[in-house]
């Protein structure tokens, strides 16, 4: 069922993805080039844009630290002042492995700053155009990277968790409110990618997927209007399943089914 209105091709749509120098980011914005998107990537590291722009014929890179309000304002002014948006991707993040018993302040707050206040502070410098551009028959789509980290609690996720539930929230409210303007909002829950934040982790993950094959399930679910983007399936079906149970059940489960 389509939540969201279809995006039937990419030719000539302008697409910003922040935090694009690696993983996802990355791929799903070399992805969108390949459909004929105008793609914009922003992240703090110059050289990793300028590479991208490099191999991706008129994409264009702008550097940025989605922390710094001001600079997440000029760089959306800037872009905002050649033509509205069709599509916003916050996929810029940060993960550390963390337990209560190691409890790191500093981290937490980076965490916070990163995944979340980096969202609101996007959201704040594009929401009024893409509102006003709606309203002048060019709705835009807005999409908040999250994890299936973000449906309960799980060990090591004590920083890195509670943002991604929050970004989850943050999208199911933006929908209710921005869906009867033609304002396309989605969530993206992945499990396991192999991304330079996941390489830190010392555990085996499951169902371990390439960024380009997240890229590819990401692209798909716009396409097709999905409000919700999971992949892959035969890992985020389970989650779904625990985020069912009773905390009786749960948390007996989750210590068996991670060892910790």
């Amino acid at each position: 069922m389509a939540l969201n209105p279809r995006i039937p091709d990419w030719q000539g749509r302008r697409v910003w993805l922040v935090g694009a120098s690696s993983g996802i980011g990355r791929a799903t914005a070399s992805a969108l080039h390949a459909r004929g998107a105008q793609v914009v990537v922003s992240a703090r590291s110059a050289a990793a844009l300028d590479a991208f722009t490099a191999q991706h014929s008129g994409s264009q890179a702008l550097v940025l630290d989605s922390t710094e309000r001001a600079a997440v304002q000029t760089a959306a002014a800037d872009l905002l002042a050649r033509g509205p948006l069709d599509l916003v991707c916050y996929c810029a993040g940060t993960y550390q492995p963390m337990r209560a018993t190691a409890f790191d302040l500093d981290a937490m707050l980076r965490h916070q700053q990163v995944n979340v206040t980096g969202a609101l502070q996007v959201l704040g410098a594009v929401l009024p155009a893409m509102v006003q551009a709606a309203a002048g028959g060019r709705p835009g789509h807005l999409s908040l990277v999250a994890s299936v980290a973000g449906f309960r609690a799980l060990p090591q996720s004590l920083a890195y968790g509670p943002t991604k539930a929050a970004l989850i929230h943050l999208a199911e409210a933006l929908y209710l409110d921005l869906h009867d303007l033609g304002i396309g909002v989605s969530v993206v829950n992945p499990g396991f990618v192999a991304t330079p934040l996941t390489a830190t982790n010392d555990f085996a993950m499951p169902a371990l997927i390439s960024p380009e094959d997240a890229a590819a399930a990401m692209v798909r679910g716009w396409e097709r209007g999905a409000f919700e983007i999971h992949f892959p399936k035969r890992f985020t079906r389970v989650m779904k399943l625990l985020r069912l149970l009773p905390y009786g059940l749960y948390f007996p489960a989750v210590r068996r089914l991670t060892g910790l």
